[in-house]
């Protein structure tokens, strides 16, 4: 049974007032994000210092990574739905029954992807048309810290699927306490194994990997200790584990549409980075920074769509749309308005935050720095219109509704940004600056045409 906490948390959203429940959701998921960022915020401070080329790989390799990690991303959003919508039905043992087969259905593909995605590392970064000085000092790097990472790949997929599960039973502060554990030892190892120290010898960004992966192992195990070993999330035994093909099916039919809206973000960051990396390695290491920070910047956004999410399953569940609908639109106007004032703040430091990144002192660093500066402050336009988006997609999915945010996904990158930054960079010849400025058009483009949609639940496909 749940603890008494957390069913007064989940009994408050579907019931009485709407912000408390949702600031009490939100909150906990913004600091997870925020450390989840941290990972890559370390690795990128360290591996600053260590060289600029260094920062360049770990641009390179991310997006190919995420290719892969969204195949088993849209599944975690197919768990978390399901377990909303059924504790918001106060179904405890189905809700029970449902995490239990994510993580079974999820660990497979896991295995399987981080296999694939360890044979294919110099074939996925072979199809990147480099530079030849990116070819030559870039790319070997970017392929030592792609093969250690597909290894652990399955150690990032239980955290992964944890949050998620505890998040849909509206438990966010368990995955914010055990992500704050786990990057507190990232933090500690990963100067370590990237410069060697004692008997440790020096990594570069091969140990930032592994600073990574041991981490996050930490992570899955203490997440799996929750959900087994205490009451704070929904009750799983191991005969949940067992395949049941009527929650299968389920997880499958939710699970698909966002594993291909995913997918298909990371195959429009992967054609991007094509374009990038075209260009000097100053400009693939702006590029890849700018990307580090912004997600930082995001947190809040992601935060209301994430608790956005939870709540209109469980009230969905709870046969309360009216509810749900207040909700989404209360979630809005607290994302636009806080993503203004973020955005205000980015536009006038943007420079020195750059500068925190790249320490090297050279004139490729200072190069790093006035081109990340001027990505951050054109990105920077766009970000009221990403505190709506997030919140509606987490309305679409809440709801079940994930085909919906797949296609309009497909819109904002493959209508938006991919062709925008190729008309502005190439075609008029404008170089970074038309990358800067696509990137953000695009988005405003998808951000404007999601508002559009009032009902995500008027097609309802994920209900239990």
């Amino acid at each position: 049974m749940p603890s008494p906490d957390t069913e007064t948390v989940s009994s408050s959203l579907t019931e009485g007032d709407l912000v408390r429940p949702m600031a009490q959701l939100a909150w906990p998921i913004i600091v997870t994000q925020l450390l989840m960022v941290a990972y890559n915020l370390t690795d990128t401070l360290w591996l600053g210092q260590y060289s600029t080329d260094a920062v360049a790989a770990i641009s390179l390799a991310f997006p190919l990574i995420f290719l892969f990690i969204s195949v088993g991303g849209g599944f975690t959003v197919a768990g978390s739905t399901l377990v909303a919508q059924y504790t918001g039905a106060e179904s405890e043992r189905s809700a029970g029954t449902v995490a239990g087969q994510t993580l079974s259905f999820i660990t497979i593909i896991a295995v399987v992807v981080g296999v694939l995605g360890y044979l294919l590392t110099d074939d996925l970064l072979g199809v990147l048309p480099s530079s030849p000085a990116t070819a030559g000092q870039v790319v070997p790097l970017a392929a030592e810290y792609m093969a250690v990472f597909f290894l652990g790949l399955p150690f990032l997929f239980g955290y992964f699927v944890f949050s998620a599960l505890m998040r849909g039973y509206g438990n966010t502060r368990a995955p914010m306490l055990i992500m704050a554990v786990s990057v507190g030892v990232n933090v500690v190892i990963d100067p370590v194994l990237i410069f060697g120290w004692g008997p440790v010898p020096q990594l570069g960004v091969a140990g930032a990997a592994v600073a990574t992966i041991t981490s996050r192992g930490l992570a899955t195990l203490l997440g799996l200790y929750v959900l087994f070993g205490t009451d704070a999330g929904p009750d799983v035994y191991l005969e949940d584990f067992r395949p049941r093909l009527e929650y299968i099916v389920k997880i499958v039919r939710l699970g698909v549409p966002s594993a291909l809206e995913q997918s298909a973000s990371a195959l429009g960051f992967i054609t991007l980075t094509a374009m990038v990396v075209t260009f000097k390695p100053e400009v693939v290491a702006a590029y890849g920074l700018g990307n580090r920070l912004t997600s930082l910047v995001f947190l809040p956004a992601l935060g209301l769509g994430r608790a956005t999410n939870t709540i209109v399953g469980q009230n969905l569940g709870a046969g309360k749309p009216d509810r749900a609908e207040r909700a989404v639109k209360l979630a809005a106007k607290v994302g636009a308005g806080t993503m203004f004032g973020v955005a205000i703040l980015t536009f006038f430091f943007a420079e020195p935050a750059v500068g925190v990144f790249i320490g090297t002192g050279t004139e490729a660093a200072a190069e790093t720095i006035r081109l990340g500066a001027e990505y951050l402050r054109v990105r920077a336009v766009e970000f009221a219109f990403i505190g709506v988006l997030q919140v509606v997609l987490g309305a679409y999915r809440g709801a079940g509704n994930t085909k919906t945010a797949l296609a309009f996904s497909l819109v904002a990158l493959w209508l938006g940004r991919v062709p925008i930054v190729y008309f502005l960079s190439f075609m008029q010849g404008m170089g970074p600056a038309g990358i800067w400025i696509g990137m953000a058009v695009g988005q405003i483009i998808g951000a404007d045409r999601r508002r559009r949609v009032v009902h995500p639940w008027d097609v309802e496909e994920g209900s239990h």
